[in-house]
């Protein structure tokens, strides 16, 4: 038994796609992976030997990609297979903010990742130790993605720690990491993600 586990921390993913006329299409529900990451910072945390700011442990950032599969579905993923390399491919004419901004991989920094960040009003409380993250891709967010100049579906995304080693340059771990099946977005559907952790 890992220390996350000891810890009873797990967590739940469900997927939907919203067209314009408010119907809801469910796509994806299940279980996510907790990885290491959520160990190293918790660590980081309980020997105070990290950020000396609450804020900098809190789960308020996501990466989305493009390459992802089940063999990354195991506590050792440290990162994305195919992240979105830029705040142009998550959308200039979104809702949605992204960033770049370091990540701290394996005990290597790398710089210069970009995240979408998860603002504090889709942060709920959905229990006595329960946690939804909500993070929406609107319709006018990551649309025509692609790799080799082809089109490339979103199959995966990850849950971030914001800087836990209290770094002076943010370099945000990643926690929990799902694959899940190709979706093409386009501007005709936004895409939700409601991303459950249970403490």
């Amino acid at each position: 038994m890992n220390f996350i586990e000891e810890l009873g921390i797990n967590g739940h993913l469900q997927i939907a796609k919203l067209f314009p006329d408010g119907k809801e299409e469910i796509i994806f529900d299940d279980h996510n992976i907790i990885v290491s990451g959520m160990g190293v910072g918790l660590a980081y945390l309980f020997a105070g030997a990290g950020g000396n700011k609450v804020t900098e442990y809190q789960i308020d950032r996501v990466q989305i990609g493009v390459s992802g599969n089940s063999s990354l579905e195991v506590s050792t993923t440290y990162q994305l297979s195919g992240p979105l390399s830029s705040t142009t491919e998550y959308g200039t004419d979104s809702d949605i903010y992204a960033i770049t901004s370091n990540q701290y991989v394996n005990g290597a920094t790398l710089t210069n990742k970009t995240f979408l960040k998860i603002p504090h009003s889709k942060v709920t409380k959905v229990g006595n130790s329960s946690v939804r993250y909500t993070v929406v891709l609107d319709e006018e967010a990551c649309n025509n993605i692609t790799r080799g100049g082809s089109a490339a579906a979103l199959n995966e995304i990850g849950l971030f720690m914001k800087n836990p080693t209290g770094a002076a340059t943010e370099a945000s771990i990643l926690v929990a990491y799902r694959y899940f099946s190709n979706v093409i977005k386009t501007s005709d559907f936004s895409l939700i993600f409601r991303w459950t952790l249970n403490f």
